[in-house]
């Protein structure tokens, strides 16, 4: 579904090294975790899927495409396979719960006479159909959160990118989003999470990848007695996969 080949990403400007040498594939319905500390390159890494950044070095490919490729709409068309949730909700607050869901659909071009059922469903899949009229500021971190999530799913889409979708919350409301994403993956969607948080993996155990310093130092899923060996990198001082 999704892998990435030899990817590594440099910012021109400063010389920084976000990711180097990454090579990992993601199978349709999978659930991973990319877990790493500030700096890691998590969101980087979930950038490149969602092509709002190109790599520097190797590819990222979304089922066999090579998103480098991707020209004018056909990037709009990829983005609309993905459902994406930030750690902040980035709702407006000048609509109500219902009219930013329906912003959403509108701006992808989904026909308006499919908008209420849509919207219905995200939020019900959510637990927050009681509050498509409210606005932002009257919903708690946790409930606005959640509708960021249901705007994820209004789409359908068969994968999900989630970017500390917990950083702000209680261990009550993350297990909340946590037990939204699970439901996601159980309908089939791939689902892949960059978190610091130590009590989603072992709330829902699945495949754990940990970044470091822009490398992938660990692979591990659930039942395994250990992980992908790693060797130091003759050129960088760093780790790869043996």
């Amino acid at each position: 579904m999704i892998a990435f080949h030899r990817v590594g990403l440099e910012y021109p400007r400063t010389g920084t090294k976000a990711l180097y040498n990454v090579s990992l594939e993601v199978k349709k319905g999978e659930f991973v975790y990319v877990v790493g500390h500030s700096g890691a390159g998590k969101s980087t890494l979930l950038a490149l899927i969602l092509r709002r950044l190109l790599p520097t070095q190797g590819a990222v490919y979304f089922a066999g495409q090579n998103l480098k490729l991707l020209r004018g709409d056909q990037v709009a068309l990829h983005r609309r396979r993905i459902g994406m949730v930030f750690q902040d909700h980035r709702l407006l607050s000048d609509m109500t719960v219902e009219e930013n869901l329906a912003f959403v659909l509108r701006v992808q071009g989904i026909p308006s006479r499919e908008w209420p059922e849509r919207i219905a469903t995200a939020l019900r899949r959510v637990g927050l159909a009681h509050k498509k009229r409210a606005f932002p500021e009257e919903l708690s971190v946790g409930e606005a959160q959640r509708v960021a999530i249901a705007r994820a799913l209004l789409l359908d889409p068969p994968v999900i990118l989630a970017d500390e979708p917990t950083g702000n919350l209680d261990l009550d409301n993350a297990l909340q989003v946590l037990d939204i994403l699970k439901a996601a993956h159980q309908r089939g969607a791939t689902v892949v999470v960059a978190t610091h948080s130590r009590e989603l993996p072992e709330a829902y155990p699945a495949r754990v990848v940990v970044l470091k310093a822009g490398q992938v130092v660990r692979d591990e899923r659930p039942g395994e007695g250990g992980s992908i060996r790693v060797r130091e990198s003759p050129d960088r001082g760093g780790k790869e996969e043996a």
